[in-house]
């Protein structure tokens, strides 16, 4: 294992791997935020009245 540091310095390792899982991390939030039935910002009921909305409309254009 020891040879291993010896071609990565540590800390470099280290930083980069955070940097990855933090990207890695906003991508999956930002994904679920895309989603009608994860995104919490817009509470739970946003689904339906999205929903509603475009069956109004949808509606209207007939």
């Amino acid at each position: 294992m020891w040879r291993i540091w010896k071609l990565y310095d540590p800390l470099r390792a280290m930083v980069a791997q955070g940097v990855f899982l933090f990207a890695l991390a906003a991508m999956i939030h930002l994904i679920l935020l895309s989603t009608p039935t994860y995104n919490w910002l817009d509470g739970p009921n946003a689904a339906a009245t999205k929903a509603q909305a475009a069956k109004a409309a949808a509606a209207e254009k007939k």
